[in-house]
């Protein structure tokens, strides 16, 4: 499981690799609280909520580069949020010679700041830990057997999806197929539906295979556990981000 995942994750040695997933996946969770409930006009705590993700990322020794090549996932959010000053009603206001919506433009601002962040930690926290840590760190936390079970498969399977389709694909460039040219969407479209049928029936072979060498539903566990001082290592950005939340809301 752990060969063919190294998309997202970035191997290291950092303070914030070594801490349990659990406590990892409890701070993202709770990071992500503190943003979705920031007041959309509070800006300063947007910024310091980045400059926060910043220290963590040169801490993990996770380049910049990382994280933003993989964050274009959020284009399309972007797109709707880019477009919402201009369809928004309400006052109107100018900018640049642009007359905008005033609603549609914090409605706007509110969609990007907030889901920028929150596909930004969720990037770090695939950054530092592996996907079988995910897994492990949600059946610690007393996860639902099913999502943890679905989990693994999903990531065995995918692995398994992706290697087929590029056998494919290598299959058919070899024949004269260009994917390039328009009336080659026919030979794509037949290919898409061959790599359904034969990934049903390689799911079934993985799952038997799964189960013949001991699977049980569950990941082994592994890693070392969570004591109080990983907890309170790991909650401590938690703690500055609900300080910078309360200084939001409560001070003037």
């Amino acid at each position: 499981m752990s060969s063919g995942h190294h998309l997202l994750y970035r191997p290291g040695d950092s303070v914030v690799h070594r801490l349990p997933a659990q406590v990892k996946i409890v701070c993202a969770l709770l990071g992500v609280l503190c943003v979705v409930a920031t007041p959309r006009t509070e800006f300063l705590a947007f910024a310091g909520y980045l400059v926060l993700l910043a220290v963590i990322w040169a801490i993990a020794a996770v380049p910049f580069g990382h994280i933003a090549r993989r964050a274009v996932i959020e284009v399309p959010f972007v797109v709707i949020a880019l477009v919402m000053p201009f369809l928004g009603g309400g006052d109107r206001i100018t900018v640049l010679g642009m007359s905008l919506s005033e609603q549609g433009t914090l409605a706007g601002w509110n969609i990007l700041a907030k889901g920028t962040l929150g596909v930004l930690v969720s990037l770090t926290l695939a950054a530092t830990t592996t996907p079988g840590e995910l897994v492990v760190g949600l059946q610690r936390l007393r996860a639902p057997a099913v999502i943890t079970t679905i989990a693994t498969l999903m990531l065995r399977y995918l692995e398994v999806i992706a290697a087929e389709a590029r056998r494919m694909r290598t299959a058919r460039v070899s024949r004269g197929h260009d994917p390039r040219f328009l009336w080659q969407v026919g030979a794509t479209a037949r290919g898409i539906g061959t790599l359904f049928v034969r990934s049903y029936e390689r799911g079934e072979r993985v799952h038997l295979a799964m189960v013949s060498r001991g699977w049980t539903g569950r990941m082994p566990d592994y890693g070392a556990p969570a004591t109080l001082r990983t907890w309170l290592t790991g909650l401590t950005p938690v703690l500055v981000t609900g300080a910078v939340l309360a200084a939001a809301v409560w001070l003037p």
